[in-house]
Formats: structure tokens, C-alpha cells, sequence
């Protein structure tokens, strides 16, 4: 990859960084699915109770929101902006660049992790009514019957 001349090569190596920890940080997003398990909740009891489904609606799951995306993106708005102008020009539109290169970092890394998920309501056999939300990577409809499994601090339906 060639750098454009104006740019030196410190910045062009700054601006590779921070867009590889990004997209690394997009892919460390944990799942909300109903069949992945952290590695804490493997060989942990779960308890586990029958019921048929009342409801299922659409919902979305909110993305993560760590400091990964801001700091990045303020990073390369940061790099970006100090290549307008000279002088103090170069401070202002550095800072300018870094202030919106971090909010727009931060909504772009909650926008790539944000997930379609399910809200999932269950009769259990014992009368009581629950629901729970998890990644749509099932399908449920009203009248099938599921289990529900509670434990290590997750509660997930499954078929």
C-alpha cells in the first residue's frame, strides 16, 4: 500500500492499528444466542423445566459499548483532522477530527455488534408464565414445546 506524500508514515501506521483493533474489537462481541455457552457456564448443572411457548416477538439486542470503538475512532478522526490546515489550524482540526472520530467510532462499533433477537414467552408446566430474551438464531412459535435451562447466571429457551 502506497502512502499518499503528505502523510507520514508514523500516522499511515496509527491509522492500520486502530482500524485492525476495531474490527477486532466487532468480533470479541459476546453472543446472546440460546446455544453458545460461556466457557464459565460448561460442565455447570443447569436446571431445567418444560413449557410451551405463549408468544414470540421480535426485539433487537443493543450492541456492545466498550471504549474500544470511541478511542479508535477518535484516533484516526484525531490523525485525519490534524491534516487540515497548518499551524494552529492542524491542533483545532486534530481535536475537531478526534471529538467526532470518537462518536462516530463508538455508534459504528454499537451498530456492528447490535443483534435480532427474541422475546420469548413461556408457560411453564408448573402455571407460571416467564419470558426471555435471546439471539433469533431459532425459531419458536406459539404452541411448541420448549425446555427452559437456568443456571451460571443465564436462562435460555431451546427446543
Amino acid at each position: 500500500m502506497q502512502r499518499p506524500a503528505n502523510l507520514p508514515a508514523s500516522r499511515v501506521a496509527l491509522l492500520a492499528l486502530v482500524s485492525g483493533l476495531t474490527l477486532i474489537s466487532a468480533g470479541c462481541a459476546s453472543s446472546r444466542s440460546g446455544e453458545v455457552y460461556t466457557r464459565d457456564q460448561a460442565r455447570q448443572e443447569q436446571v431445567v423445566r418444560m413449557g410451551v411457548v405463549e408468544a414470540v416477538k421480535p426485539v433487537q439486542i443493543e450492541g456492545t459499548k466498550t471504549p474500544v470503538g470511541g478511542l479508535a475512532g477518535a484516533a484516526v478522526g484525531g490523525v485525519a483532522g490534524s491534516n487540515v490546515g497548518g499551524g494552529k489550524g492542524q491542533i483545532i482540526g486534530g481535536i475537531i477530527g478526534a471529538v467526532a472520530g470518537g462518536l462516530a467510532g463508538a455508534a459504528a462499533e454499537e451498530g456492528l455488534t447490535r443483534k435480532q433477537g427474541l422475546e420469548i414467552t413461556v408457560r411453564l408446566d408448573n402455571g407460571s408464565l416467564i419470558s426471555v430474551v435471546q439471539e433469533a438464531d431459532q425459531q419458536f412459535a406459539p404452541g411448541d414445546r420448549v425446555r427452559v435451562l437456568s443456571g451460571g447466571g443465564a436462562t435460555r429457551v431451546s427446543h
